[in-house]
Formats: C-alpha cells, structure tokens, sequence
C-alpha cells in the first residue's frame, strides 16, 4: 500500500492491446467489479465518459467557489456496512468516514423530530408509546445485520440463513402501509417509517416497501449512515487508488458507444443501464436479448437542489441540527401522498424531501460559517416541472428563516441527471423500478442475472440485484459470474 496519498491518475489511452477484463463505466459497481477481478492477478480497464470518475459518487463547487456539494449521493447508508466495500482498505487511500451524531432525524409539525440514534434502544424510548412494538420489530434483525445484509445484498439464492431471512421475509413482504398501521400506534413512528421506505420511490402502499424501511432502519441501528470526508467524490478516488495499486488502469473521457470502442478483451461488465448494454453490444447479443433489454422499466426521476448557505439550516427541531441527513415530510399520510404522486402525472404540492447537511459534521465542505444543503424529491419519471418553490417550501415548515441563508442555489431536473450521468434515465437513480415485477428479474429473468447469451459480456450495474445504492455488491456479483466462467477464477 502506498506510504502517502497520491492523487488518482489515469490515463488517456489505454496501454495494452489486450486485457483479461474491461469495465464500461466507473460508478461504485464498475469500479467494484474491476478491483474484484483485479484482485485476482487479472488485468482489468475501466472505461469512463466522464473527466472523472465515480458515476453517482461526484462531487463538485455547484454554487460558489469553496463550496463543496455531491452531485448524486451524499450518505451511504451501506458504506461500511457493504460486504465489498467493508473489506477494502479503502482509509489506506485516502478515504475517512464521518459519522454525526444521529444517523437521521424525522421532524414533525409540533416541533419535535424522531431522532434515530445509532442505539436501537434508545430510538426505542424516543418513540414513547411505540418503544416496545419497535424494540421488537428490529432486534432480532439488527443483532445479525451482518447476516442479513449479507443475503439481501445479492442475487435471488438458496438463504443460508433461513430463520433469519423467514422473519424478515414475512415482515418485508408487505407493504410499508400495512407494516406501519399494525405495529405503531402513533404518527411520530409511522412517519418515520413512512420516510425510511420512502427510499423505495415506489407507492408505500405497494408490496415489499416495508423491507426498504427495515434495511434503512437497521443500516442506521447496525453501521450508521456515513458519508466520506470531503465529499462523496473521495470515495470513488479511493476506490480509484486501491484499483490503480492492484495494476488496473481507469481511462477517462473515453465514451463507449459501440463494441468498437472497446479493447480487445475476454470479458466485458458494463455498469450501465440496460438500454445502453443493448445499444453498445449491437448484433453481439441475440436480438430477443435485446428487445427485453430495451422494456426494462425505468421509474420516477429526481429534482435536486444543492444550496450555498450563510449558516446551518435552522432547524426548529432540536434533534435535526445532530443529524446529517433529515426527511422532511412529516406524517406518513403526507410522505404516502407524496411518493404515490410520483408515479401519476404531477408531483405533489408538499413533496417528501430528503436532505443532507454534510457541512455540520465536515469542515472541509464550506466556507469557515458557511454551510452547504443537499436536497431532493421524487417526481414523474422524465418531469419538467420546477420544484424549487415546493422544496424550499417544505424547508421553511421546519427550519423558519431557511430562505433567509441562501447564497446561491444550484438546481438539477431529471434531465440534467441524465446527462451527467447516462444511468439515470428520466432521472431515475435507482437502476429501474424495485417492484415485485422487476426486483428479482433485474433486467430478464435469468438463473444469473448478470449473465447474457453471449458468454464474455454481463451487466453489474444497479439495473441487477441487489439493485439501487452506493455498496458495489451488483458489480462484486457480476465480476464473479465473470470469473467463474470465462475468466475461470
């Protein structure tokens, strides 16, 4: 490992003619499965569009000089709790997790907020009424959340853990409606639930979203939510370093729009969407593969907001300023209006919001008494509606005088999403929906989903299991099937 940090090098061409692997794309799974297969003495190329790398882990001075904000992911609830990225030595390459004090804060309309603390038992006491129903719906999957994640983060198999899976399979199975209905009696823990299964961007009425809100539930009980020093962009750096170390090489500005762009290999793992495989692997991919490629399912898009602020948002609720990320949405009847409208033709009036206050609990992001804000919502798939107005809206209900600290403000439409990054189609940033339809069948339906016809070509972006969010488990599990077939590991 190297003595100092280095800045992350890359090239501009690739060096070999050949190379046992390529990986199209730099997000956290392509950058997981190059290091997966580089750490077996394979050769391995990663190909990026970009100048940079890191796909959804970007970071960028959207607003004013100085200030640091993250173009896609902030907090990475799976970070350390990843089965990939928990075993790297990533601290070694310049990367260093912070942590706030509460993973999260849900604030309410009396001024009081759920605080979720790291200690399941004492989130269970702010919970008062609700404190033994929730005690008793987490524990048992947050005492082997090392267990449970390990299964969940992954494809459609045979559970090694059947208990433990039985029981979060029949609680997960529902829908976070009826999850939250049956087992809270008060809206302080309904509407935290609500803003935890909210993560699925799916109607909270819909079968499976109660196992999003459990596994953000015990991914703040278990590892908590960090986010990495300096912004979301040293975690792909890092990633970047340790590949480089293993001898991979990372090309960047190097668009891939066909087979011919790529160089002469005996594998390929594209961390793309699906469409983007089909349309790069043209006649290399039978053309039924293709066509089913094509209807995979794309759903709703995000608007964000980036702020430049003159002071900390000022939060009316105590628990909010101990937090880096707030849900702001109040009641769960609020956040189910919000998520359902998602999916029609217009977004809601008082969107569910999620914000990030990174600059609380990291200097380095802002200005000395400066802060940085990072906030989205969902709206329909491809919207060009401005949700400025409802967003800062949401703010002012629970930090009054919000509007008052802004500096500057930077907005991305689900159309600026996409192009930045080609993933996110119709500002869609989880792969593709996360329905019952589509959630193991990611994107056909095969035995190994990120295998295709062609033996030397597979898919391990989010568009595959375990889907959405910054853990690289779909390229870990695509770099296996690779290394098990045509790299014969």
């Amino acid at each position: 490992m190297p003595s100092s940090i280095e800045p992350l090098s890359v090239e501009s061409a690739p060096r070999r003619e050949r190379y046992d692997a390529v990986i199209v794309g730099s997000g956290p799974n392509g950058l997981a499965a190059g290091i997966t297969i580089a750490e077996k003495g394979r050769s391995v190329l990663v190909l990026e569009a970009a100048d940079t790398i890191g796909g959804g882990m970007r970071s960028a001075e959207l607003t004013l000089p100085g200030f640091v904000h993250d173009v896609c992911s902030a907090i990475h609830p799976l970070g350390t709790a990843s089965p990939m990225f928990g075993r790297l030595p990533l601290e070694a390459y310049g990367l260093s997790w912070v942590h706030s004090p509460l993973p999260l804060a849900h604030p309410l309309d009396d001024g009081r907020a759920v605080a979720v603390e790291r200690s399941l038992q004492q989130t269970a006491a702010n919970l008062g009424a609700d404190a033994a129903a929730y005690h008793r719906l987490l524990d048992p999957l947050v005492e082997r959340a090392d267990m449970l994640l390990d299964q969940v983060l992954g494809p459609l198999r045979v559970p090694r853990h059947p208990r433990l899976m039985a029981r979060f399979g029949l609680r997960g199975w529902r829908s976070a409606q009826s999850l939250a209905m049956r087992t809270f009696r008060d809206t302080a823990a309904r509407g935290m639930f609500a803003g935890m299964a909210a993560h699925s961007v799916l109607p909270l009425d819909r079968k499976l979203t109660a196992s999003v809100g459990l596994l953000f539930c015990v991914t703040a009980h278990s590892g908590g939510w960090p986010f990495p020093r300096g912004g979301s962009q040293q975690l792909a750096d890092a990633l970047g370093r340790y590949l480089l170390d293993l001898g991979g090489e990372i090309v960047t500005s190097w668009r891939v729009a066909s087979m011919r762009d790529i160089p002469a290999c005996d594998a390929v793992v594209f961390d793309t969407n699906p469409r983007q495989m089909s349309r790069i692997a043209g006649d290399q991919l039978p053309a039924r593969f293709r066509r089913k490629l094509e209807r995979f399912r794309h759903g709703p898009g995000v608007f964000k907001i980036d702020w430049a602020l003159d002071g900390p948002i000022p939060w009316t609720a105590e628990a909010c300023h101990r937090a880096a990320t707030v849900h702001v949405g109040g009641t769960f009847e609020q956040i189910a209006t919000s998520e359902r409208a998602a999916w029609s033709a217009r977004p809601a009036d008082e969107p569910f919001v999620l914000v990030a206050q990174t600059s609380r609990f990291d200097g380095s992001r802002s200005p000395e008494g400066k802060h940085t804000g990072w906030a989205y919502c969902h709206v329909p798939h491809g919207s060009t509606l401005d949700m400025t107005e409802s967003i800062e809206s949401q703010m002012e209900r629970f930090a009054p005088g919000f509007r008052e600290r802004i500096l500057a403000r930077h907005v991305i439409a689900p159309a600026d999403l996409e192009r930045r990054n080609a993933n996110c189609v119709g500002g869609d940033i989880t792969g593709g929906v996360m329905d019952l339809r589509q959630l193991f069948t990611r994107p056909t339906a095969r035995w190994v989903p990120y295998s295709t016809p062609n033996p030397r070509l597979f898919l391990g972006s989010s568009s595959t299991p375990p889907g959405a969010g910054v853990h690289g488990m779909c390229g870990y599990h695509a770099a296996q099937a690779a290394l098990k077939t045509v790299l014969r590991d």
